[in-house]
């Protein structure tokens, strides 16, 4: 299944190395082991795991690309990390560039986590609460399939810094007042995909 998220990635010249592959088949063995009895994530195919986790959260990478967001030394945060998406995929191909931050409330989410970093060796900081709950600021926010819209932009601008970038993740469908601030991807042998990208400017939040 790892041959697969290495095809698509390379369709799509994101290029992985074979200790990120490798990392990827431990994550893949051990969200599967524990989705059998805990239920983390409602898909549970390791196909599915491997196009519809692991490679969506890694277009997140074209993104910074396309809309120059510099993330080297970066703090950032993922926003209801669930199983660790888009969050780890992201790290785990930045590796030491980034500083990763997953927040989640749900216990036996974090505990999963807080196990996945050693086997895969890692090294991230899982916060086990609620996003109102978190009092660090971050430079990028990553939200994917975490809530309501606009719930998401309110929890995440409180945990964003002054210039900080949130970045929703969305399906096709975008809520009208939105669409100026959303661009859209397309992938070889994948969905097209689009991103809410705004940016905390001051008080308000506005994409650059």
């Amino acid at each position: 299944m790892i041959k697969k998220l290495k095809e698509l990635c390379e369709k799509n010249q994101i290029h992985l190395s074979d200790d990120q592959l490798e990392k990827f088949q431990i994550y893949l063995n051990m969200l599967s082991k524990w989705n059998r009895v805990y239920n983390l994530t409602s898909i549970r195919k390791k196909e599915d795991i491997v196009i519809k986790h692991f490679f969506d959260s890694l277009t997140l990478i074209k993104l910074f690309d396309r809309e120059g967001i510099d993330v080297n030394g970066k703090h950032i945060a993922d926003l209801g990390a669930g199983a660790g998406f888009p969050g780890v995929p992201v790290k785990i191909y930045y590796g030491e560039k980034i500083e990763l931050y997953l927040i989640e409330s749900v216990g036996k989410k974090c505990i999963f986590l807080e196990m996945l970093k050693k086997e895969i060796s890692v090294d991230y900081k899982v916060l086990c609460k609620r996003s109102e709950e978190v009092n660090e600021k971050f430079d990028i926010v990553l939200s994917r399939a975490t809530g309501e819209t606009f719930e998401v932009m309110k929890w995440g601008k409180d945990i964003l810094k002054e210039g900080g970038y949130l970045i929703i993740m969305k399906g096709k469908k975008v809520e009208e007042e939105l669409k100026p601030f959303t661009v859209s991807i397309r992938f070889k042998g994948y969905t097209e995909r689009k991103y809410i990208v705004l940016r905390k400017i001051s008080e308000d939040t506005h994409k650059t």
